[in-house]
């Protein structure tokens, strides 16, 4: 029981980490990729397509529940996997429409696939087992974040342009890994859970196969409208009203270090031949920095001297300072510029070694943030984990598609001050509501 339960956490493990080696390497690349195309009938934005998928990723997370509920985590997986290697794939031989049309599927695949994995992982684990697995998962995911990212930076070390030749070599190669890790969902085992659910319709003969499938579907109903209702409730608790801002912040944050920063250094003119290979170099450093975040703050906050605020705060700082240090060093048109590369001067000449560093210092920050919602939220809402975690997918993807939206036309400083508001308002707020906990726990205690 136990070996083909953890060869299901490494199985699914092994296809998140080449599908998303795939989609967070185009995500990092497609800005500066849409930019190179030598197809004047071509008019796509790689901003408004990452705004779309996560526009549309919020929406379908209410109903991602009742879709696996129907057809079971593992062949959700599979069809999910299948439309992120054809959004991939739209860059081999790119043309605006299906650019667009890709950009909702994968929105809709992304909501499946999240709600499928966690449903499949907790079916494959035990209260003595679920760190573990998830630890397994969320480190094989984040690695990811490198390979991908460190092919670009050999192929494009060096080039000033991206031609069409390299590009279709690029995406092929991402669209295979992508396939791979769909592929790798078929090796998937039935769970004990699953099995018992199956030998239990099998054994109703009288039922046929579309019966079977509509009972299914009348009870993934009836629990979504019963927890659509509970997340209608929590929107009113004043923790999550209070949660909301640093929720927000994490949208913003999410999208700025996945798809903009990367741009910005790619564009930057100071940086030379050197420019597009540093785009992989920066998200390998994002990655690393996400890696090492996990990983410490998964340790650091089993000791209890060091709270949850201290964390945050402590991520608040780290973005601050990466914020400050963009803002002096790469000009504020890195964004916005499409055809050529920065006519603006920043204050202080470009330096490889500190835009990297800042690469390392925003996914450090973010892990930060991450980590402490997941954390206080478990902790807040045991009892309604799922309503509770879904308000956060919800608000963090609507804000970082808003600001993939804009961050086509404001300058860069206009961009790192909104982020440094929202993520000073949203640290004051987060230490409210564990105030707010503390003083709930030590009442209970007296």
């Amino acid at each position: 029981m136990a070996d083909f339960r953890t060869f299901n956490v490494v199985i699914l493990g092994l296809g998140f980490l080449f599908i998303f080696t795939a989609f967070t390497t185009t995500g990092n690349i497609e800005q500066t990729v849409v930019k190179s195309l030598e197809n004047s009938t071509f008019s796509g934005s790689g901003y408004h397509s990452l705004g779309i998928i996560y526009g549309v990723f919020s929406i379908s997370n209410l109903l991602a529940p009742t879709v696996v509920a129907v057809i079971g985590p593992r062949l959700t997986m599979f069809l999910s996997g299948i439309l992120y290697s054809g959004y991939t794939a739209v860059f081999i031989i790119p043309s605006t429409w299906s650019f667009y049309f890709t950009s909702v599927l994968i929105g809709i695949g992304a909501a499946m696939l999240w709600t499928a994995q966690g449903h499949f992982l907790v079916e494959n684990s035990e209260a003595s087992t679920i760190n573990r697995n998830t630890g397994m998962f969320w480190a094989l995911l984040q690695c990811s974040m490198l390979f991908g990212n460190l092919y670009i930076y050999f192929d494009w070390n060096g080039r000033t342009e991206i031609s069409d030749s390299s590009r279709k070599k690029n995406f092929l190669s991402l669209m295979v890994a992508s396939i791979l890790g769909t592929l790798s969902f078929l090796v998937l085992r039935k769970s004990h859970h699953e099995e018992e659910l199956l030998s239990e319709e099998e054994g109703q003969s009288l039922l046929s196969t579309r019966m079977i499938y509509k009972h299914r579907a009348n009870n993934a109903m009836q629990d979504a409208k019963t927890e659509f209702k509970t997340i209608l409730q929590l929107l009113k608790a004043k923790t999550i009203l209070l949660l909301s801002p640093c929720m927000a912040y994490s949208g913003l944050e999410l999208s700025f270090y996945s798809g903009v920063y990367g741009t910005c250094i790619g564009a930057t003119t100071h940086f030379g031949e050197a420019a597009k290979g540093l785009i992989g170099i920066s998200g390998i450093m994002v990655g690393i920095g996400e890696i090492v975040g996990g990983g410490l703050f998964g340790l650091v906050c089993k000791n209890n001297r060091f709270r949850r605020t201290s964390v945050v705060f402590l991520g608040m700082v780290v973005h601050f300072v990466a914020f400050y240090l963009i803002f002096l060093s790469i000009p504020s048109d890195a964004p916005v510029v499409f055809k050529t590369t920065t006519q603006m001067s920043p204050y202080l000449t470009p330096s490889v070694s500190i835009a990297l560093l800042c690469s390392f210092l925003l996914g450090l920050g973010d892990s930060c943030f991450n980590t402490q919602l997941y954390s206080i939220l478990g902790r807040v809402y045991a009892e309604q984990s799922t309503p509770a975690f879904a308000i956060f997918k919800f608000i963090q993807s609507v804000f970082a598609a808003v600001a993939f939206f804009y961050s086509g036309y404001l300058l860069l400083m206009w961009q790192l001050l909104l982020m440094v508001i929202l993520g000073f308002s949203g640290t004051l707020c987060f230490f409210v509501v564990e105030r707010m906990q503390n003083f709930s726990a030590e009442l209970q205690e007296q």
